[in-house]
Protein backbone atom coordinates (compact mmCIF):
# COMPACT_ATOMS: atom_id res chain seq x y z
CA UNK A 1 0.00 0.00 0.00
CA UNK A 2 2.64 2.28 0.81
CA UNK A 3 4.43 1.86 -2.59
CA UNK A 4 0.96 2.30 -4.51
CA UNK A 5 -0.19 5.59 -2.27
CA UNK A 6 4.15 6.50 -3.18
CA UNK A 7 3.53 6.27 -6.54
CA UNK A 8 0.24 8.22 -6.94
CA UNK A 9 1.95 10.94 -5.07
CA UNK A 10 5.32 11.09 -7.19
CA UNK A 11 4.38 11.53 -10.62
CA UNK A 12 8.07 11.25 -11.56
CA UNK A 13 7.82 7.31 -11.10
CA UNK A 14 4.62 6.98 -13.25
CA UNK A 15 5.23 5.16 -16.26
CA UNK A 16 6.51 7.42 -19.51
CA UNK A 17 2.93 6.74 -21.05
CA UNK A 18 1.03 7.81 -18.05
CA UNK A 19 2.83 10.87 -18.05
CA UNK A 20 2.16 11.66 -21.54
CA UNK A 21 -0.61 10.23 -23.00
CA UNK A 22 -2.67 13.75 -21.62
CA UNK A 23 -0.23 15.53 -23.79
CA UNK A 24 -0.63 13.35 -27.05
CA UNK A 25 -3.24 16.06 -28.93
CA UNK A 26 -0.85 18.72 -28.76
CA UNK A 27 1.48 16.30 -30.49
CA UNK A 28 -0.99 15.31 -32.87
CA UNK A 29 -1.53 18.40 -34.11
CA UNK A 30 1.76 19.10 -34.47
CA UNK A 31 1.93 16.05 -36.75
CA UNK A 32 -1.39 17.35 -38.42
CA UNK A 33 0.68 21.15 -39.40
CA UNK A 34 2.80 19.87 -40.47
CA UNK A 35 1.06 17.24 -42.74
CA UNK A 36 3.96 14.47 -41.53
CA UNK A 37 4.36 11.84 -38.75
CA UNK A 38 7.38 12.52 -38.16
CA UNK A 39 7.29 16.51 -38.22
CA UNK A 40 10.89 16.95 -35.78
CA UNK A 41 12.88 15.07 -38.39
CA UNK A 42 14.72 18.35 -39.79
CA UNK A 43 15.16 19.54 -36.28
CA UNK A 44 18.50 18.34 -35.81
CA UNK A 45 19.38 17.68 -39.95
CA UNK A 46 22.50 15.62 -39.42
CA UNK A 47 21.23 13.01 -37.25
CA UNK A 48 19.35 10.35 -38.19
CA UNK A 49 15.43 10.59 -37.51
CA UNK A 50 16.22 13.76 -35.89
CA UNK A 51 17.71 12.31 -32.98
CA UNK A 52 14.41 11.22 -31.76
CA UNK A 53 15.64 7.27 -31.16
CA UNK A 54 17.79 5.05 -32.59
CA UNK A 55 20.79 7.52 -33.84
CA UNK A 56 24.16 6.38 -33.31
CA UNK A 57 27.14 8.05 -31.26
CA UNK A 58 29.56 8.05 -34.39
CA UNK A 59 27.48 10.29 -35.99
CA UNK A 60 26.90 12.46 -33.24
CA UNK A 61 30.50 12.61 -32.00
CA UNK A 62 31.62 12.84 -36.14
CA UNK A 63 30.56 16.68 -35.86
CA UNK A 64 31.66 17.62 -32.89
CA UNK A 65 34.94 20.24 -31.83
CA UNK A 66 37.77 17.65 -31.75
CA UNK A 67 38.66 17.07 -28.15
CA UNK A 68 35.51 17.75 -26.96
CA UNK A 69 33.96 14.54 -26.34
CA UNK A 70 35.87 11.21 -25.01
CA UNK A 71 37.97 9.18 -27.31
CA UNK A 72 36.24 6.44 -28.75
CA UNK A 73 36.87 3.23 -31.05
CA UNK A 74 33.78 1.16 -32.91
CA UNK A 75 33.85 -2.63 -32.07
CA UNK A 76 32.36 -5.16 -34.55
CA UNK A 77 30.68 -7.88 -32.27
CA UNK A 78 31.64 -10.02 -34.80
CA UNK A 79 35.38 -9.40 -34.48
CA UNK A 80 37.69 -12.23 -32.67
CA UNK A 81 38.02 -10.78 -28.91
CA UNK A 82 42.05 -11.56 -29.53
CA UNK A 83 41.82 -8.36 -32.32
CA UNK A 84 39.65 -6.27 -30.23
CA UNK A 85 41.83 -6.33 -27.12
CA UNK A 86 44.45 -5.37 -29.45
CA UNK A 87 42.97 -2.66 -31.45
CA UNK A 88 42.18 -1.36 -27.69
CA UNK A 89 45.54 -1.55 -26.88
CA UNK A 90 46.70 -0.41 -30.03
CA UNK A 91 45.29 2.38 -29.79
CA UNK A 92 46.52 3.70 -26.53
CA UNK A 93 43.56 2.57 -24.06
CA UNK A 94 44.91 1.54 -20.58
CA UNK A 95 42.38 -0.43 -18.07
CA UNK A 96 39.58 0.72 -17.01
CA UNK A 97 37.91 2.27 -19.66
CA UNK A 98 34.34 1.80 -20.70
CA UNK A 99 31.94 0.38 -23.42
CA UNK A 100 28.66 0.95 -24.21
CA UNK A 101 26.36 0.61 -27.47
CA UNK A 102 26.81 2.70 -30.34
CA UNK A 103 23.24 3.25 -30.61
CA UNK A 104 22.23 2.99 -27.11
CA UNK A 105 19.50 4.47 -24.47
CA UNK A 106 19.06 4.73 -20.72
CA UNK A 107 22.27 3.50 -19.95
CA UNK A 108 21.61 0.17 -21.03
CA UNK A 109 24.60 -2.37 -21.45
CA UNK A 110 26.36 0.92 -20.40
CA UNK A 111 29.66 -0.86 -18.31
CA UNK A 112 33.23 0.22 -16.39
CA UNK A 113 35.67 -2.35 -17.73
CA UNK A 114 38.64 -3.23 -15.05
CA UNK A 115 40.17 -6.18 -16.48
CA UNK A 116 40.48 -8.30 -20.23
CA UNK A 117 38.11 -10.69 -18.29
CA UNK A 118 35.89 -7.75 -17.95
CA UNK A 119 36.23 -7.14 -21.76
CA UNK A 120 36.04 -10.54 -22.59
CA UNK A 121 32.57 -11.41 -21.00
CA UNK A 122 31.41 -8.04 -22.33
CA UNK A 123 32.39 -8.63 -25.82
CA UNK A 124 31.13 -12.14 -25.73
CA UNK A 125 27.60 -11.04 -24.68
CA UNK A 126 27.01 -8.28 -26.92
CA UNK A 127 25.17 -8.81 -29.95
CA UNK A 128 25.60 -5.29 -31.56
CA UNK A 129 28.41 -2.88 -32.19
CA UNK A 130 29.92 -0.91 -29.15
CA UNK A 131 32.26 1.63 -27.90
CA UNK A 132 35.30 1.37 -26.10
CA UNK A 133 35.82 5.18 -24.90
CA UNK A 134 38.15 6.56 -22.84
CA UNK A 135 36.89 7.00 -18.87
CA UNK A 136 36.71 10.72 -17.98
CA UNK A 137 37.59 11.27 -14.21
CA UNK A 138 36.06 14.80 -14.41
CA UNK A 139 34.25 14.73 -10.46
CA UNK A 140 30.80 16.40 -12.06
CA UNK A 141 28.11 14.82 -15.02
CA UNK A 142 25.49 17.65 -15.61
CA UNK A 143 22.88 17.48 -18.23
CA UNK A 144 22.36 21.11 -20.10
CA UNK A 145 18.89 21.12 -22.81
CA UNK A 146 19.72 23.57 -25.17
CA UNK A 147 18.07 24.79 -28.16
CA UNK A 148 18.45 27.70 -31.03
CA UNK A 149 15.62 28.74 -33.87
CA UNK A 150 18.12 28.28 -37.19
CA UNK A 151 17.15 32.33 -38.11
CA UNK A 152 18.91 33.20 -34.48
CA UNK A 153 22.41 33.81 -33.57
CA UNK A 154 21.56 32.97 -29.84
CA UNK A 155 20.01 30.04 -28.20
CA UNK A 156 18.12 29.16 -25.11
CA UNK A 157 19.34 27.19 -22.04
CA UNK A 158 16.19 25.78 -20.50
CA UNK A 159 17.41 23.22 -18.14
CA UNK A 160 20.73 22.77 -15.97
CA UNK A 161 21.17 20.09 -13.75
CA UNK A 162 23.77 17.88 -11.84
CA UNK A 163 23.47 13.53 -11.71
CA UNK A 164 24.09 11.96 -8.86
CA UNK A 165 24.41 7.98 -8.64
CA UNK A 166 21.94 5.09 -7.36
CA UNK A 167 23.91 4.54 -4.17
CA UNK A 168 23.76 2.91 -0.90
CA UNK A 169 26.26 3.80 1.85
CA UNK A 170 27.75 0.61 4.18
CA UNK A 171 27.07 1.04 8.00
CA UNK A 172 29.68 -1.91 9.03
CA UNK A 173 26.65 -3.88 9.75
CA UNK A 174 24.63 -4.36 7.48
CA UNK A 175 24.33 -6.84 3.99
CA UNK A 176 24.32 -5.09 0.86
CA UNK A 177 20.82 -6.26 0.50
CA UNK A 178 19.49 -4.78 3.50
CA UNK A 179 20.81 -1.19 2.26
CA UNK A 180 19.33 -2.23 -0.88
CA UNK A 181 15.75 -2.68 0.62
CA UNK A 182 16.06 0.19 3.35
CA UNK A 183 16.50 2.68 0.08
CA UNK A 184 13.43 4.08 -0.90
CA UNK A 185 15.04 5.03 -4.10
CA UNK A 186 14.99 1.87 -5.04
CA UNK A 187 11.92 0.46 -4.02
CA UNK A 188 10.38 0.30 -8.06
CA UNK A 189 14.03 -1.33 -9.04
CA UNK A 190 14.40 -3.97 -6.54
CA UNK A 191 14.06 -6.48 -8.66
CA UNK A 192 16.53 -5.68 -11.00
CA UNK A 193 18.94 -4.88 -8.26
CA UNK A 194 19.20 -8.49 -6.52
CA UNK A 195 19.74 -9.85 -10.09
CA UNK A 196 22.53 -7.47 -11.04
CA UNK A 197 24.35 -7.74 -7.35
CA UNK A 198 23.39 -11.44 -6.66
CA UNK A 199 26.83 -11.96 -6.42
CA UNK A 200 27.39 -9.54 -3.43
CA UNK A 201 23.97 -9.44 -1.78
CA UNK A 202 25.57 -10.92 1.37
CA UNK A 203 28.83 -8.22 2.02
CA UNK A 204 28.64 -6.33 4.64
CA UNK A 205 29.98 -2.79 3.07
CA UNK A 206 32.40 -1.27 5.84
CA UNK A 207 31.26 2.34 7.53
CA UNK A 208 30.83 5.19 5.28
CA UNK A 209 31.79 2.90 1.93
CA UNK A 210 29.44 3.78 -0.85
CA UNK A 211 28.43 1.43 -2.98
CA UNK A 212 26.83 2.25 -6.68
CA UNK A 213 24.42 0.44 -7.81
CA UNK A 214 23.92 1.72 -10.99
CA UNK A 215 27.00 3.09 -13.15
CA UNK A 216 24.68 5.16 -15.33
CA UNK A 217 23.84 8.33 -13.92
CA UNK A 218 20.33 8.63 -16.32
CA UNK A 219 17.38 9.42 -14.76
CA UNK A 220 15.53 5.89 -15.93
CA UNK A 221 18.56 3.71 -14.48
CA UNK A 222 18.11 5.16 -10.79
CA UNK A 223 20.18 8.31 -11.70
CA UNK A 224 19.23 11.71 -8.95
CA UNK A 225 18.75 14.87 -10.99
CA UNK A 226 19.81 18.48 -9.02
CA UNK A 227 19.03 21.63 -10.46
CA UNK A 228 21.51 24.00 -10.85
CA UNK A 229 18.87 26.83 -12.55
CA UNK A 230 20.70 29.59 -10.10
CA UNK A 231 23.98 28.70 -12.75
CA UNK A 232 22.54 29.39 -15.94
CA UNK A 233 24.30 32.91 -17.12
CA UNK A 234 25.14 34.01 -20.42
CA UNK A 235 28.86 32.62 -20.12
CA UNK A 236 27.29 28.93 -20.09
CA UNK A 237 25.07 29.86 -22.95
CA UNK A 238 27.77 31.22 -24.96
CA UNK A 239 29.74 27.91 -24.25
CA UNK A 240 26.36 25.96 -26.13
CA UNK A 241 26.04 29.05 -28.60
CA UNK A 242 29.50 28.25 -29.89
CA UNK A 243 28.86 23.98 -30.19
CA UNK A 244 25.48 24.95 -32.41
CA UNK A 245 27.22 27.25 -34.41
CA UNK A 246 29.96 24.71 -35.13
CA UNK A 247 28.31 21.75 -36.44
CA UNK A 248 25.48 24.07 -37.53
CA UNK A 249 23.36 21.12 -37.18
CA UNK A 250 22.21 21.15 -33.81
CA UNK A 251 19.23 23.09 -33.09
CA UNK A 252 17.22 20.61 -30.12
CA UNK A 253 18.59 18.22 -27.76
CA UNK A 254 20.62 17.80 -24.68
CA UNK A 255 23.62 17.37 -23.68
CA UNK A 256 25.41 15.35 -21.29
CA UNK A 257 28.75 16.28 -19.69
CA UNK A 258 31.11 15.41 -17.31
CA UNK A 259 33.37 18.24 -16.25
CA UNK A 260 35.66 19.61 -13.75
CA UNK A 261 33.57 21.85 -12.26
CA UNK A 262 30.61 24.50 -13.07
CA UNK A 263 33.10 27.09 -13.51
CA UNK A 264 34.98 25.75 -15.83
CA UNK A 265 32.51 24.39 -17.90
CA UNK A 266 31.21 28.19 -18.30
CA UNK A 267 35.25 28.47 -19.07
CA UNK A 268 34.97 26.17 -22.21
CA UNK A 269 37.64 24.34 -20.43
CA UNK A 270 37.86 20.47 -18.60
CA UNK A 271 34.73 19.43 -19.69
CA UNK A 272 33.85 16.32 -21.76
CA UNK A 273 30.80 16.01 -24.13
CA UNK A 274 29.65 11.89 -23.07
CA UNK A 275 26.13 12.33 -25.15
CA UNK A 276 23.85 14.65 -27.43
CA UNK A 277 20.53 13.57 -27.40
CA UNK A 278 17.98 15.26 -30.22
CA UNK A 279 14.89 15.78 -30.47
CA UNK A 280 13.75 12.76 -28.48
CA UNK A 281 15.45 14.08 -25.29
CA UNK A 282 13.24 15.21 -22.43
CA UNK A 283 13.86 17.84 -20.99
CA UNK A 284 14.92 16.65 -17.52
CA UNK A 285 14.48 19.95 -15.67
CA UNK A 286 10.87 18.72 -15.18
CA UNK A 287 12.20 16.27 -12.48
CA UNK A 288 14.84 18.72 -10.91
CA UNK A 289 13.27 21.59 -9.66
CA UNK A 290 10.33 20.41 -7.46
CA UNK A 291 7.54 21.00 -9.94
CA UNK A 292 4.08 19.75 -10.25
CA UNK A 293 2.57 17.68 -12.95
CA UNK A 294 1.04 19.95 -14.37
CA UNK A 295 3.88 22.69 -14.05
CA UNK A 296 6.17 19.79 -15.83
CA UNK A 297 3.39 19.87 -18.86
CA UNK A 298 3.85 23.58 -19.82
CA UNK A 299 7.62 22.84 -19.75
CA UNK A 300 7.18 19.91 -22.10
CA UNK A 301 4.47 21.59 -24.37
CA UNK A 302 6.93 24.71 -24.25
CA UNK A 303 9.49 22.50 -25.92
CA UNK A 304 7.52 20.99 -28.43
CA UNK A 305 6.19 24.08 -29.92
CA UNK A 306 9.83 25.16 -29.66
CA UNK A 307 10.46 21.51 -31.56
CA UNK A 308 7.57 22.51 -34.60
CA UNK A 309 8.80 25.76 -34.69
CA UNK A 310 12.80 24.55 -35.65
CA UNK A 311 11.61 21.50 -37.67
CA UNK A 312 9.46 23.92 -39.98
CA UNK A 313 12.13 26.49 -40.45
CA UNK A 314 14.31 23.75 -41.53
CA UNK A 315 11.98 22.22 -43.84
CA UNK A 316 10.99 25.09 -45.71
CA UNK A 317 14.77 25.76 -46.38
CA UNK A 318 14.50 22.15 -47.93
CA UNK A 319 15.32 19.37 -45.32
CA UNK A 320 12.31 17.18 -45.83
CA UNK A 321 10.20 15.07 -43.44
CA UNK A 322 11.22 11.78 -43.47
CA UNK A 323 8.13 9.57 -45.18
CA UNK A 324 5.63 7.75 -42.88
CA UNK A 325 7.34 4.56 -44.00
CA UNK A 326 10.77 5.29 -43.92
CA UNK A 327 10.34 6.54 -40.09
CA UNK A 328 8.04 3.43 -39.47
CA UNK A 329 10.61 1.10 -40.16
CA UNK A 330 13.24 3.14 -38.54
CA UNK A 331 11.38 3.29 -35.47
CA UNK A 332 10.45 -0.56 -35.55
CA UNK A 333 14.07 -1.35 -35.65
CA UNK A 334 15.31 0.86 -33.15
CA UNK A 335 12.56 -0.52 -30.76
CA UNK A 336 13.63 -3.92 -31.30
CA UNK A 337 17.32 -3.02 -31.14
CA UNK A 338 16.41 -1.56 -27.86
CA UNK A 339 14.71 -4.30 -26.08
CA UNK A 340 17.08 -6.78 -26.78
CA UNK A 341 19.54 -4.53 -25.56
CA UNK A 342 17.54 -4.17 -22.03
CA UNK A 343 16.83 -7.76 -21.81
CA UNK A 344 20.29 -8.10 -21.87
CA UNK A 345 21.46 -5.21 -19.72
CA UNK A 346 18.71 -6.71 -16.68
CA UNK A 347 20.63 -10.46 -16.77
CA UNK A 348 23.91 -9.00 -17.78
CA UNK A 349 26.16 -9.33 -14.42
CA UNK A 350 29.24 -7.24 -14.86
Amino acid sequence: MKKVLYRITHWETWHYLAKYIPLSPAWLWYCLRARSMWFFTPSNPSLAFGGFEGETKKEMYDQLPPGSFPRSIYIDPQSAFDEVEKNALDAGYNYPFVVKPDAGMMGFMFRKIYTADDLQRYHAAMPVQYIIQEMIAYPLEVSVFYYRHPGQQKGTITGFLKKEFLEVTGDGQSSLLDLIVAYPRVQFRLEEMKNKHKQRLNDILPEGEPFILSPALNLSRGGRLISLEQEKDDKLLQVFDQLSHYTKQFYYGRYDIKCKSVESLKRGEDFSILEYNGCGAEPHHIYGNGNSLFEAYRIVLQHWKMLYKISRYNHQQGIPYWSYRRGMNFLKAAKQHFKVLKALDNSFEL
